[in-house]
């Protein structure tokens, strides 16, 4: 057991561009899910674009750079592209996944069927956090092997199909982790804050960027220890979890976004199943 804990320790600390790391890690191309795509050799980073947005593109080992694509929940299992440096066409094939269900009841039937003020603070807010995940900075990750948030059992997986009081809804876009109020919250990798806010259904909610159009959103905090434009330390402290918010109960709701696009963030910590 203990050759086994030094072996996955050795792996985890094992730097981004390790030999066939980072694509054996997160290659998961499902809807929802991350494909990894070879891009070959190349003097200096290539350019990528996928849905006509950029991409994030890194040093796999010392010749070959991979392309890490986020695949929305609403693509078909079947053939996707992406372009390369404007001059090139890959593929990459996205298998089928399939989601379960998750029926909750609210009290509040506001948070269900918001009247016309509610309605129009959630599309300003909305719109925030749009402009949020859209950011493409140029730094580099420091680790695509995130750690855990919080120590907290996994509760409500990504991709379920939510009823609330018996009306669907937006699939889940995250992952939740059941955890008490006032649990410290810490960054799963180094990275910036861009946006920090109250928000209708999200609560207390902080952005972290982590570069090349990588952001983890934390939302239904109790309280918010980071400021706007901090530098985040990965296991830096955050905030604390609560059930501000859309929210039944205290626990922490983590997205990760890659290119504009929610994807699940148990891919990043090694919890994905299919």
């Amino acid at each position: 057991m203990r050759l086994l804990a030094l072996l996955i320790a050795l792996c985890l600390a094992l730097p981004a561009h390790a030999e066939g790391f980072i694509s054996r890690l997160l290659n998961k191309p499902v809807p929802g899910g991350v494909a990894v795509v070879d891009l070959g050799p190349a003097a200096s980073a290539p350019s990528v674009r996928y849905q006509n947005k950029p991409v994030l593109v890194i040093h796999e080992d010392q010749q070959r750079w991979i392309a890490i694509v986020g695949i929305p929940l609403s693509v078909k299992p079947g053939t996707q592209q992406i372009s390369v440096s404007g001059s090139q066409t890959l593929s990459f094939q996205v298998g089928n996944k399939h989601y379960m269900e998750q029926r909750i009841t609210l009290k509040n039937l506001q948070q269900v069927n918001p009247n016309a003020d509610n309605l129009e603070r959630i599309e300003r807010e909305l719109a925030e956090q749009t402009r949020a995940y859209q950011q493409f900075s140029p730094r580099q990750p420091s680790n695509l092997l995130f750690d855990r948030p919080v120590g907290g059992p996994l509760s409500s997986p990504f991709g379920l199909r939510r009823f609330f009081n018996g009306e669907e809804r937006n699939p889940h876009s995250g992952l939740d982790f059941a955890a008490n109020s006032g649990t410290p919250i810490k960054a799963p990798a180094a990275g910036k804050v861009i946006l920090i806010g109250d928000y209708f259904f999200n609560g207390k909610t902080v952005f972290v960027d982590h570069g090349q159009g990588l952001i983890s959103m934390f939302c239904h905090l109790s309280a918010i220890d980071v400021k706007l434009g901090d530098e985040i330390p990965r296991g830096g402290h955050l905030g604390k979890v609560g059930a501000t918010g859309r929210a039944t109960g205290p626990h922490l709701h983590w997205n990760v976004s890659l290119n504009d696009v929610r994807v699940d963030p148990a891919i990043f910590i090694g919890q994905f199943k299919n």
